[in-house]
């Protein structure tokens, strides 16, 4: 049988000891960045989608006889959404990401 010792003992009564201190919050830096990163994409996403609505005129003025295309745009319709999307993936994945420290 294994002769059971003790973690302490009487030596080291009144010797300061070290204690390390973990780091109890769940997100670092990286998290912080990476949630930066995604509200940034989704941010950049909306102020693409802004633009004329679709009956204002080149000039600005509102007409309900015109009709713009513009809000058929690449930049609308495709590009703006996918980087909203993009965004809240980033958002999920630094809630998400693990803390290595």
């Amino acid at each position: 049988m294994a002769k059971k010792t003790n973690k302490y003992s009487a030596d080291q009564i009144g010797k300061p000891t070290e204690t390390v201190e973990k780091n109890s919050f769940y997100f670092g830096s990286k998290n912080f960045k990476l949630m930066l990163i995604g509200l940034g994409l989704i941010l950049l996403g909306f102020v693409l989608m802004m633009g004329a609505d679709a009956n204002t005129t080149p000039e600005g003025k509102f007409d309900p006889n015109y009709w713009n295309e513009g809000i058929f745009s690449f930049r609308r319709i495709r590009l703006a959404p996918m980087l909203v999307i993009a965004g809240f993936v980033v958002q999920v994945f630094a809630i998400l990401k693990r803390n290595k420290d």
